[in-house]
């Protein structure tokens, strides 16, 4: 018996976008259907021209709630179906709703460490560490081959101990390794989130006045680590509708912080509140309003605020007269290459005319260099194929036989 077809439609020279299909049988899995990280947010039509959208028995796998994973899950048939973790559903419906849009597909959810049959294979998901909430590396066994799909982690956030337990046990026989290699040629830091927990509090400590702090709401491990600084250092964090509502949406999943705990509070500012009336969440918003505060107030006290920020609240802030000052201080928590954009450039020149210190806290989503060449040896696979970064053709030694692809093009694991 042959074994599947591997192919990576998109992602094996560029980082994000990724597309990759396991066939055999007459059975199809696609695993990811990501947006390219540089596509315009209102382009259409996508698809990698070398996915058959009209092949049957064709299911797609979602690792994890980032567009560049499951952004084009919409131009995809709707008789596909979908297969991710339950928190995944919820964010990607989350996500949706912000911009008005519907997500018209049925998803079915896996359970960690649980098989699922899909045809003839076999598919057993693996939670795994990543800026992400509930990010999964997948094993797929099927036609006498296994393939251990990385998806997007790394080794150094709040979840490093789920990785590890992969690497200390991890499955026998891959013949193939799809992994991720997107700092790969970089520098970007990989601290730990207990060490920039120790940086925010030295900072909120040193501050004298407010500290505002600009990261993703979805970035799970991040608030966590600004909720416990906040605590540490006698602080408020001051969250967004939106991150409340991520927060709210995901309490079922893990003990994380929520609107109604102590020295956590919701700004409710003027254009994110008419945004979720006009979609009919009045409810929340007056859910929200009372453990809330006034973007007014936030002048108020300052001493005692961590103040959640970027382009689109600052102009809230702004126009409800919050202006920064040399006694405050901000941080921006994200891929600094985002500030090089208008926006970035504009939220920089807010902070930089008040003459508020600036202090670039951050780690990476993305296993380092040398973490990906640990974790690629540990799971010891026949072959490694590289997807999801732009160094990988430089970047080959101290890893297992690389098996090189380029998009489109296909591999039979015989």
């Amino acid at each position: 018996m042959s074994g599947p077809t591997l192919t990576v439609h998109r992602a094996t020279d560029q980082i994000g976008g990724n597309c990759i299909e396991i066939a055999g049988d007459g059975h199809r899995l696609i695993l990811d259907v990501g947006r390219p990280l540089d596509a315009p947010s209102d382009a259409q039509g996508l698809i990698p021209a070398t996915l058959d959208l009209a092949a049957p028995d064709t299911s797609v796998l979602i690792s994890h709630p980032h567009q560049d994973h499951y952004g084009l899950l919409e131009e995809t048939p709707a008789s596909w179906p979908v297969y991710s973790g339950a928190a995944t559903e919820r964010l990607i419906r989350l996500t949706a709703g912000i911009f008005r849009k519907r997500v018209d597909r049925q998803f079915r959810h896996w359970i960690v460490g649980q098989a699922t049959q899909i045809g003839p294979f076999t598919v057993k998901p693996w939670l795994t560490d990543h800026s992400a909430f509930d990010a999964h590396m997948l094993q797929i066994d099927g036609m006498g081959r296994r393939i251990l799909y990385s998806g997007d982690f790394r080794r150094h956030g709040r979840k490093s101990g789920l990785v590890e337990r992969l690497m200390a046990d991890p499955p026998a026989n891959v013949d193939v390794l799809l992994m991720e290699g997107t700092n790969l040629g970089t520098t970007k830091p990989s601290k730990t989130e207990a060490a920039l927990e120790s940086e925010f509090i030295d900072l909120f400590n040193s501050t004298p006045g407010r500290v505002f702090v600009a990261w993703s709401a979805q970035n799970v491990d991040r608030t966590v680590t600004l909720y416990r600084a906040a605590l540490q250092a006698g602080r408020t964090l001051v969250v967004d509708l939106y991150t409340a509502e991520v927060m709210q949406a995901l309490g079922d999943f893990g003990r994380l912080p929520l609107p109604d705990w102590s020295r956590i509070m919701v700004v409710v500012t003027s254009s994110l509140a008419r945004m979720y009336r006009r979609r009919g969440d009045e409810a929340f918003v007056q859910q929200m309003v009372e453990n809330g505060i006034s973007a007014r107030k936030l002048e108020q006290h300052r001493t005692k605020w961590v103040v959640m920020v970027r382009p689109s609240l600052a102009r809230d802030y702004a126009r409800s007269g919050v202006t920064p000052t040399s006694d405050d201080a901000w941080s921006f928590s994200q891929w600094s290459g985002y500030l090089k954009a208008p926006d970035g450039q504009a939220l920089q020149q807010w902070f930089d005319q008040g003459g508020a210190q600036a202090k670039h806290i951050h780690t990476s989503g993305h296993a380092s260099p040398d973490d990906l060449r640990a974790f690629a040896n540990a799971i010891a696979p026949k072959w490694l194929v590289p997807i999801h970064g732009i160094a990988w053709d430089e970047e080959q030694v101290g890893f297992p036989p690389v098996k090189r692809l380029r998009d489109g093009e296909p591999l039979l694991l015989a």
